[in-house]
């Protein structure tokens, strides 16, 4: 994107590749910044704060608007709300953004709202797969890979590691903090925190084992996966509190980094980890 030019109404970043194609009852503003190749459907309403990059798709009657950066080569599907203010009684027009990285794909009727806080962001990393009805409130952090179903609902301030993937119908209680490569299934309430590398299940939600088939997938070692489930066990599965096996795994486990990672975010908790 090096350079621009006035194209149906928008400010266009315009760079090697051909330039926007715009559908005739779209509303773009003029001091939007769209990229390269990038399509906007029918009836879409993008706002002037909005930058959108290359070879992004975006369908119709959706509405982009606030502080909003989209990265390249995302598809933003039919009736998609992304940027608009947060639904938060605190929020009182500040200027707040948010991020959303590359390679992301947005399914029907989804809505990702921007922060609440000066200069505060809601941030959507890379890769993720963001179901229809999915909702990604204020100041929440998605990272990369991440699979959120259908009607996920995530309240404030959630954080989303890499990796994880969310069943349909699951709500996260604010500030609810999921570890990297967890599994949770659908339908749950999640009001603690969910560790790294595990399974949750069940009502109430409970660890419901490694998530061992996501990391062989996403190429965690037998050996690794070996220490990890070692690990596992006296965290999940022992008579020890949750003080007492951090105690023990940091004694008998071998500190790789995974489980490095594991000690820091229980120890770390302020909500309190599910078990």
């Amino acid at each position: 994107m090096s350079r621009e030019r006035t194209d149906a109404g928008a400010k266009v970043l315009v760079g090697h590749g051909g330039g926007p194609r715009v559908a005739p009852s779209a509303i773009v503003d003029p001091k939007a910044r769209i990229g390269d190749d990038v399509e906007i459907g029918p009836n879409t309403i993008v706002g002037p704060d909005v930058e959108i990059g290359d070879g992004t798709r975006i369908g119709a009657c959706c509405l982009i608007e606030g502080w909003t950066v989209i990265g390249q080569r995302c598809r933003i599907f039919h009736s998609v709300v992304i940027g608009s203010e947060p639904q938060d009684l605190k929020y009182r027009g500040e200027r707040t953004y948010l991020r959303i990285g590359d390679g992301n794909v947005i399914r029907e009727f989804a809505t990702i709202h921007r922060a609440t806080g000066e200069g505060l962001a809601t941030t959507v990393g890379n890769d993720n797969f963001i179901m229809a009805y999915a909702h990604v409130a204020h100041n929440c952090t998605v990272g990369n890979g991440v699979v959120l179903a259908n009607s996920v609902n995530m309240a404030g301030h959630v954080s989303i590691a890499d990796f994880v993937t969310i069943g349909g119908v699951t709500v996260i209680h604010q500030f609810v903090r999921v570890g990297r490569y967890s599994l949770i299934g659908g339908g749950l309430r999640i009001p603690m925190d969910v560790p790294p590398f595990v399974k949750v299940a069940g009502y109430p939600a409970k660890v419901n084992g490694l998530n061992t088939i996501g990391l062989a997938r996403h190429g965690i070692t037998p050996e690794t996966r070996r220490i990890l489930k070692d690990a596992y066990k006296l965290m999940f599965h022992s008579d020890l509190n949750v003080s007492q096996a951090v105690k023990r795994i940091r004694s008998e486990i071998e500190p790789i980094p995974e489980i490095v990672h594991l000690l820091e975010f229980v120890e770390s908790s302020r909500r309190g980890i599910t078990l």
